[in-house]
C-alpha cells in the first residue's frame, strides 16, 4: 500500500491554520463559466444546489478549545428522497449548514445525515418541502470512459450564477483523496478549473450523473487537471446509510513492491508466467493481519491476477492500481487472495477492516483527544501538527510515511507542551512535541494508558520517560503529593473544562 507523497510533508487537506498554502499544491474546486448549455432551458439546473456551511475547527495547540466562527461554500445536487449529495470537507466540522437551490432567493436550513470521510461525501437533509418543489433529482450514471465528454455544475468564487465547465476524461486511475488522504479511484478531466466550489455533479451527454467534482491542481502545479468521484462510491454510500451504517472504503493493510527485477523474481521461486508483488510488511489490526505474511508473493486479488508492477487489469486495455477491488468492497465483506508462500501457491480468505495507522490520517467532526496531568498537556501525534508545524520533526515524518502500529504502540502518545506550574517547575518551553515511552514503568501504547498509569507512582513520584535523550534527557519526574490538587488548580487558572477529552470521560480519574 503506497503511502501518501509531497514535497516532503504529508500532503495537505481542507482543514487548519494553513488554509491559504491549500491552493498552491492540492485544492478545492471553484469552476469557471463556459459557453457550453443544452439546448433551451437546462434542465439539470433544477438538480443544482449552493451550500453555505458555518464551521468551528479545534483549535490545535489547546485541543479543549475550538476556534473562531468560520463560513465556507460549495455546491450540492439533489437525489432521490429528498436528499442532497456534497463532499465530505464542505460540511465537515459545520455548526450551521444552510442551502440555495439553483434561481432561488431563500436560504433553507439543512441537516448533515452522514458523512463518509474517506471517499470525502456526505448526505444533508432540509426539513421543509417547500425546498424541494421545482427541483429534479439527478440519475446516476456509470464510470466513463477515456476521451469521454464530461460537464461539471457549480458556483465560483466571486459569483452568485451557476457556472459550467465542460472537458473530457483524461485519466481514470488511484489517486490521493486530499480530504481523506486514502488513495482511491478517481477520474482526472481536463475541464478548465478555478480555486473553489467542492461538491458540483458532473454530467455525461446523457445528462446522468457520473460524479463529484472534488478537487484539482493549481495551475502552478498542473493545467487542467481536476478530479471527480466516482459514482461507484456514491452508490455505496447511499447503501450504508439506508443501512443505518457510516461508510468506510476498506484497506488491505500491507506494503508492497514490485517485481519487475528477474533475480527477484527468481529468489522468490517464481516460476515463468507468474506475476505479482512482493508484501514487505504487514500492518498490524490491519485486514491482512494474521493472513498475510512478510514475503508472500501477491499474485492475484478477488479474481484480477497482479502484474510485476502492481497494476491489474480494467477496461479496454486500461490498468490500474491492484487496491482498486478495495474499492468494490464494504467493511466486513470477504476478499480472496492468492499468494505464492515457500515456493507454493496458497487461498487466503480475509475479512475486511478500514484503514488502520499508527499516525491517523485527518480527523473531523470530534474534538482532538488529551489528557492532563500536573500541567503537561498529553495529546497523540496525528495531521494537526504536520498542518500546523512549519519545520516538522523529521522523526514525527518518518513516523508519519513508515510507522507502524503494533501491540507495543497503537499510537504516538507525545507531551504536547507544559502549562506552568509550581508542581513542574524546571521542565519550560522546550518541553514539547515529545514522546513518550513509558510512565511510572508502564508502557504508554495509547493516551488512554496514561489514566492506569498515573495512578501508581514510583517512590513517591511520577517518572514520564521520553524520547529525546540527545537533547532534553530520558524522564521527566514529578512529586507524586499534591498532584491532584496541582492539576485542579491548573484547571481553573487557564479556565479549561476538563483535564481530558470527552472520549476519555470513561475511563477512572
Amino acid at each position: 500500500m503506497p503511502t501518501p507523497s509531497g514535497r516532503g510533508l504529508p500532503q495537505p487537506n481542507c482543514r487548519g491554520r494553513n488554509r491559504a498554502c491549500l491552493a498552491l499544491v492540492l485544492g478545492f474546486l471553484l469552476l469557471t463559466p463556459t459557453a457550453f448549455s443544452f439546448a433551451g432551458q437546462d434542465p439539470l439546473r433544477k438538480s443544482l444546489v449552493k451550500i453555505f456551511t458555518t464551521i468551528q475547527r479545534p483549535s490545535g495547540s489547546e485541543p479543549w478549545r475550538v476556534g473562531p466562527e468560520e463560513n465556507v461554500s460549495g455546491s450540492g445536487c439533489i437525489l432521490p428522497g429528498h436528499r442532497i449529495l456534497t463532499n465530505a470537507h464542505v460540511v465537515s466540522d459545520q455548526i450551521f449548514v444552510q442551502v440555495l437551490k439553483d434561481g432561488d432567493t431563500q436560504k433553507y436550513t439543512a441537516k448533515v445525515v452522514s458523512v463518509a470521510h474517506d471517499c470525502d461525501l456526505a448526505l444533508l437533509k432540509v426539513e421543509d418541502p417547500d425546498f424541494f418543489k421545482g427541483t429534479r433529482p439527478v440519475t446516476f450514471g456509470d464510470l466513463p470512459f477515456l476521451r469521454d465528454k464530461v460537464y461539471v455544475y457549480g458556483y465560483p468564487v466571486g459569483g452568485e450564477e451557476l457556472s459550467i465547465t465542460d472537458g473530457v476524461v483524461s485519466r481514470i486511475e488511484v489517486v490521493t483523496y486530499s480530504h481523506s488522504m486514502r488513495t482511491l479511484l478517481g477520474v482526472q478531466t481536463d475541464a478548465p478549473i478555478n480555486p473553489g466550489n467542492s461538491g458540483g455533479p458532473v454530467f455525461n451527454r446523457n445528462r446522468k450523473m457520473v460524479g463529484v467534482a472534488f478537487q484539482g491542481y493549481n495551475a502552478i502545479v498542473a493545467q487542467n487537471t481536476g478530479y471527480i468521484i466516482p459514482t461507484l462510491f456514491i452508490q455505496k454510500f447511499l447503501t450504508e446509510v439506508k443501512a443505518g451504517r457510516v461508510y468506510r472504503v476498506p484497506a488491505l493493510g500491507l506494503y508492497a513492491e514490485s517485481m519487475e527485477n528477474e533475480p527477484l523474481r527468481a529468489y522468490y521461486g517464481m516460476k515463468g508466467g507468474q506475476t505479482g508483488v512482493l508484501v514487505a510488511q504487514t500492518v498490524y489490526g490491519s485486514s491482512s493481519w494474521g493472513k498475510v505474511k512478510d514475503n508472500d508473493v501477491l499474485l492475484s486479488i478477488d479474481g484480477y491476477p497482479i502484474a510485476n508492477d502492481g497494476t491489474i487489469p480494467f477496461r479496454n486495455g486500461e490498468r490500474l492500481n491492484f487496491q482498486y477491488p478495495l474499492d468494490l468492497h464494504l467493511v466486513g465483506d470477504a476478499i480472496k487472495l492468492k499468494v505464492l508462500r515457500d515456493r507454493r501457491i496458497k487461498t487466503l480468505v480475509l475479512r475486511l477492516k478500514g484503514e488502520v495507522r499508527l499516525v491517523p490520517f485527518p480527523v473531523y467532526d470530534r474534538k482532538p483527544s488529551y489528557f492532563i496531568f500536573d500541567g503537561i498537556v498529553f495529546t497523540e501525534l496525528g495531521w494537526d501538527y504536520f498542518e500546523s508545524a512549519k519545520n516538522p520533526d523529521p522523526q514525527f515524518l518518518a513516523l508519519y510515511y513508515s510507522g507502524l502500529p503494533s501491540p507495543q504502540r497503537k499510537r504516538v502518545v507525545l507531551v504536547d507542551h507544559i502549562i506552568p506550574h509550581a508542581i513542574n517547575k524546571g521542565y519550560g518551553e522546550d518541553y514539547t512535541d515529545l514522546i513518550v515511552t513509558k510512565v511510572n514503568g508502564v508502557p504508554i501504547s495509547e493516551l488512554k494508558d496514561l489514566l492506569t498509569a498515573f495512578q501508581k507512582p514510583v517512590g513517591g513520584v511520577h517518572v514520564i520517560e521520553i524520547d529525546k535523550a540527545w537533547d532534553l534527557g530520558t524522564k521527566i519526574v514529578l512529586k507524586a503529593e499534591g498532584s491532584q490538587q496541582a492539576t485542579a488548580e491548573i484547571l481553573k487558572q487557564n479556565d479549561i473544562p476538563s483535564d481530558r477529552s470527552p472520549d476519555l470521560m470513561g475511563a477512572a480519574k
